[in-house]
C-alpha cells in the first residue's frame, strides 16, 4: 500500500488520466502517446523547476495530503467515573465549566494565556481578525517571517528595514483587544535578523515578543522563487537574497542582453545558528526591550530538538513551538509538506523523554506548543495527555485562519441577506447567527462595536476546542488542564504503546 498518490495533487491541480495506477509510481498504469500531460510529470515537462512548488497559492491555505499512519486517532481518551481532581467532590462545582483552562508561559516575563492553545505564525489572508481573534480568546499569536514581502511600501536603507507599516498595523490587530492575556510576537527567519526586522519591530513599533525560526518556510527550508526578469532578480538581490544565477555577473547580463536570459531563482538563507551565536542574538534583543523569546521548530532530527530544547532552556527562552509533519498555511513545497519530519504524535513522543532528563538535571523547562494538523478538541486532548507536563498548549494555525475567513464571509452574506441554507435555521443576522457574540460584547462593552465577525469566528472556535477539552478533563475527573496527563490515553495499536512509552523509535 501507500499512504500518497505521487502525480496527483491539489497543490498544483494535477490528476492522473487514468483510475488504475502503480500506487509506488503514482503513474497511469497505461500511459499513452497523444497525453496533454495533466499529471505532475507531464507538467513538469513544461513548468520544469517550478513543479516543486504549489502552483496555486495566494489566497489560499496550503497543508499536506499524507495519509500519515501515526496520528493522534491510534489513542483513545480513558475515563473515570470515581472522585474529583482539582475540585471538590461536589456535583454542584465537579462540572465541565469548573475546568481550569488557563495556562502560565514563561519564567523571566510570564505570560499568563486564557486557553490552552495558541495561533502560530502566519501573515496571509484574513491575518487582522487572526490576530485579533487571539486576544479575545486570550491567547498568543504569531507574525509569520518575511512579512517584509506583504507590504509594497517597505522600506530598505543599507539592506536594513526602516519603514514597515505593515508590520505596526499586525501588532495592533492584537493590541486593540489585548485584556491581559497572551503576547503577539514577531517571528524572524535569517533574513528577516539580517534585514533587522525584529530591533525595528522592538524599538520602532513597540513589539515585545520575538520567535526565532529554525528552517524556512514550510516547515523546513524556503522556497526559491521565480523572478520574471533580469530586473527583478536585481531588486530581489538588492534585497539581500541569494539569486542564482547573479544577475550583476557581465556574463549573464550580456546574455540576457542577447535574448538568452537565464531563469532567476531567489533563495533564502538556511540559518546556521550555534549555540554562542543563539545565546548573543538573545541577549542583544532583550537589551532593547524585548520581553519574550520563542523558538518555532519542525519535525527535525531528534537530536536537533534536543538540542534546541537545551538551548531554549539554557536562555531560559519563554515557549518551543514544534510544527509536526501534516499541517501548513503557507507557501508550502508539496513535497515537503507531505514527505518531510516527524508526525505531531512522534514529536510529543520524543519530547518528553528529553523533558524528563532537564527535569533530572535541575533545569528549567520552557513551554512547550506542539502543532502539525490540529482542528478537533479531542485530537489537542490527546497531544496534552502524551506530552503531558510539558505541553502546555495545541497550536491551531489553519483552522483558526478557516474560522476567520469563515466569521467575515458570514458577517457579508448575513448583511446582505444571503444566509447560507445550512445557516438559515440559527438565525438570518450576526446577532442571531453568532452564539459567541455576546460574551465578547460582554468583555469589551463599547470597544465591541468595531469588531469583525472574523475575529469573533475566531474567538468562537476556540471557546469550542476548549470546551470539548472541557468535557474530556472531567470525563477524568479532572478539573484543570495542567492535571491532564497519559494515564488518561487508551492505546489501541502497537505504535500508541510504544509512543505512551517514549519508546517508538526503539523498535
Amino acid at each position: 500500500m501507500s499512504f500518497i498518490k505521487n502525480n496527483e495533487s491539489a497543490f498544483n491541480d494535477s490528476r492522473t488520466r487514468s483510475s488504475r495506477i502503480t500506487p509506488c509510481s503514482g503513474m497511469c498504469s497505461f500511459c499513452v502517446e497523444g497525453c496533454a500531460g495533466t499529471c505532475e510529470i507531464g507538467m513538469s515537462a513544461v513548468l520544469g523547476r517550478s513543479m516543486v512548488y504549489p502552483t496555486n497559492t495566494g489566497n489560499n491555505q496550503i497543508a499536506g495530503e499524507k495519509d500519515n499512519p501515526i496520528d493522534f486517532s491510534i489513542f483513545n481518551i480513558n475515563g473515570r467515573c470515581f472522585g474529583a481532581i482539582g475540585a471538590p467532590e461536589d456535583m454542584e462545582q465537579a462540572t465541565i465549566f469548573n475546568v481550569g483552562t488557563e495556562r502560565v508561559i514563561g519564567k523571566r516575563n510570564p505570560i499568563k494565556i486564557a486557553v490552552p492553545f495558541v495561533l502560530p505564525a502566519l501573515i496571509k489572508l484574513n491575518w487582522r481578525d487572526y490576530f485579533a481573534g487571539a486576544a479575545i480568546a486570550g491567547t498568543i499569536c504569531t507574525i509569520g517571517e518575511h512579512a517584509t514581502n506583504n507590504d509594497p511600501d517597505i522600506v530598505r536603507k543599507n539592506g536594513k528595514v526602516v519603514k514597515f507599516d505593515l508590520l505596526r498595523e499586525a501588532l495592533d490587530s492584537f493590541r486593540k483587544y489585548y485584556r491581559g492575556y497572551g503576547q503577539i510576537a514577531v517571528q524572524c527567519n535569517i533574513e528577516d535578523m539580517m534585514a533587522g526586522v525584529p530591533e525595528y519591530a522592538i524599538k520602532e513599533c513597540g513589539a515585545e515578543a520575538i520567535e526565532f525560526k529554525f528552517g524556512q518556510s514550510a516547515k523546513g527550508t524556503q522556497p526559491a522563487k521565480l523572478q520574471p526578469t533580469p530586473e527583478a532578480a536585481l531588486k530581489a538581490r538588492k534585497n539581500g537574497l541569494i539569486v542564482v544565477p547573479d544577475p550583476e555577473d557581465p556574463e549573464v547580463r550580456a546574455e540576457a542582453a542577447n535574448g538568452n536570459c537565464p531563469a532567476f531563482w531567489s533563495y533564502s538563507r538556511l540559518p546556521m545558528w550555534t549555540e554562542e551565536s543563539l545565546a548573543a542574538k538573545v541577549e542583544e534583543l532583550r537589551a532593547i526591550g524585548a520581553k519574550n523569546i520563542f523558538f518555532k521548530m519542525a519535525g527535525f532530527d531528534r537530536q536537533d530538538i534536543e538540542r534546541v530544547l537545551r538551548i531554549a532552556s539554557d536562555l531560559e527562552v519563554d515557549l518551543v513551538t514544534f510544527d509536526g509533519a501534516g499541517g501548513g498555511s503557507g507557501y508550502s513545497p508539496d513535497k515537503m509538506m507531505n514527505e518531510f519530519g516527524l508526525p505531531a504524535a512522534c514529536i510529543v513522543s520524543a519530547l518528553v523523554p528529553v523533558c524528563d532528563s532537564l527535569k533530572a538535571e535541575g533545569k528549567y523547562i520552557p513551554a512547550i506548543a506542539i502543532a502539525g494538523g490540529f482542528s478537533a478538541e479531542d485530537q489537542a486532548y490527546k497531544a496534552l495527555a502524551l506530552g503531558a507536563p510539558y505541553v502546555t498548549a495545541v497550536g491551531l494555525c489553519r483552522p483558526a485562519m478557516a474560522a476567520a475567513m469563515v466569521g467575515k464571509q458570514i458577517e457579508k452574506l448575513a448583511s446582505e441577506g444571503r444566509v447560507p441554507d445550512h445557516l438559515n435555521r440559527f438565525g438570518s443576522t450576526s446577532e442571531e447567527l453568532f452564539r459567541e457574540l455576546g460574551s465578547v460584547r460582554a468583555m469589551y462593552g463599547d470597544r465591541a462595536q468595531g469588531i469583525s465577525m472574523g475575529a469573533v469566528g475566531v474567538y468562537s472556535y476556540l471557546q469550542k476546542m476548549t470546551f470539548g477539552v472541557q468535557h474530556f478533563a472531567a470525563l477524568n475527573r479532572k478539573f484543570d488542564v495542567s492535571l491532564i496527563g497519559r494515564e488518561d490515553l487508551i492505546p489501541l495499536t502497537r505504535d500508541a504503546r510504544m509512543l505512551l512509552k517514549g519508546a517508538w523509535f526503539d523498535w
